[in-house]
């Protein structure tokens, strides 16, 4: 299956090349001890980051659906030196149990209602949380798996949920060959300006087949309102795969695992991919969506003619950093330095696997968006 596409315009053809982003320097690297304990809660599986720039408080959100502990969030603090730039620790002093509605935990894996917490964001206009829950359904591997429909809800500092994003029906899952694939839900969320917009990892059933090493594949970004209405859709098409598993009959896992605003119509993208026998492969990237076909009423993107994805411009190819490449999930702006430079941090998923780390990696950054 095929999908029909109009080549992506670079993302950053129309700006001024004068303000362009660009990375600028490598600050450092920091890591955390492999199932450190904080406050009665195991440490790890840390998907998404941001930062309450008014604080400096940072905010981590675990993955863990009740594999040691209830769905969480972790506060802490970078020690970004404002002068110089250098990143010298990272520090977690608080655990925070995500609520539902009616003020109980999260149900663990494979049961009703659970959650799998894969993105995070503070918002600085209202003081509240925004966070992302991939969602699951059964496959032809776990047949029994209820059906548990990925969100965007907002929270209150105590973990307690007071609301949610409408989510668009063609994102609702199924127990069928329609919507998202397993794992394949919301896993980037970011702020912008005057819009919301959060990224599901890969490509629904309708719009194709995940990436293989000889073609790409398109995943759905969905832009809301601040006032919380769906406006648009975009496709973002994913890199075909780096490098072909080892065997070639390996397992391969691709998409976006986090996108980060520079203002209403450009985002950061990490694409990360983990292909058995080589390990992992993360870039970030550029993106732009003002060339991009709105595709929110466009069941699939197999049929129905071409149409425009976003614009992308390689920014940085994780696998020439530190090696080995970690599974990198988490993008968010740290404090602005005395330079002019703000700080982009990334940081990495453990899976509370004791062969991977829970790593974050700092740079500086020129053409940031001014409030940072």
């Amino acid at each position: 299956m095929s999908f029909a596409v109009v080549d992506a315009a670079p993302a950053s053809a129309a700006a001024d090349p004068q303000a362009e982003l660009r990375i600028t320097r490598f600050l450092g690297e920091q890591r955390l001890p492999h199932k450190m304990e904080v406050e009665g809660t195991t440490l790890g599986g840390l998907s998404g980051i941001d930062r309450d720039p008014r604080t400096g408080t940072w905010y981590f959100i675990s993955d863990d659906r009740w594999r040691y502990q209830p769905a969480r969030f972790y506060t802490g603090r970078l020690d970004i030196d404002p002068a110089t730039g250098a990143f010298t620790g990272v520090h977690i002093d608080g655990a925070t149990t995500l609520l539902r509605s009616d003020g109980s935990p999260y149900p663990a894996y494979g049961l009703p209602e659970s959650a799998d917490p894969e993105t995070i964001r503070y918002d600085r206009w209202s003081g509240r949380l925004l966070w992302g829950h991939e969602g699951d359904r059964p496959d032809e591997r776990n047949p029994d798996i209820p059906v548990s429909d990925l969100f965007v809800r907002w929270a209150d500092t105590d973990g307690r949920t007071i609301g949610a994003l409408p989510i668009p029906r063609n994102l609702r899952l199924t127990r069928t060959s329609r919507g998202p694939r397993r794992n394949f839900g919301f896993e980037g969320l970011t702020f912008a300006p005057r819009t919301i917009a959060a990224v599901v990892e890969g490509p629904r059933f309708e719009d194709g087949q995940p990436p293989t090493v000889e073609r790409g594949a398109p995943a759905r970004i969905t832009v809301w309102s601040r006032g919380g209405r769906p406006l648009a859709q975009y496709a973002y098409p994913i890199d075909p795969l780096p490098a072909a598993p080892i065997p070639p009959t390996g397992h391969t896992d691709s998409g976006v695992s986090e996108i980060l605003a520079i203002d209403d119509d450009s985002y950061l993208s990490l694409e990360r991919s983990w292909i058995e026998g080589v390990g992992y492969e993360v870039r970030l990237y550029e993106i732009d969506l003002r060339p991009a076909t709105n595709v929110l009423r466009r069941n699939s993107l197999t049929t129905g003619g071409p149409y425009r994805p976003v614009g992308k411009r390689l920014l940085l190819d994780l696998g020439t950093q530190r090696q080995p490449t970690q599974n990198l999930e988490s993008l968010a702006w740290g404090p602005r330095l005395r330079s002019g430079e703000c700080t982009l941090v990334i940081g990495s998923d453990d899976n509370f696997d004791d062969r991977e780390v829970t790593q974050f990696l700092a740079y500086g950054v020129r053409g940031c968006p001014s409030a940072y």
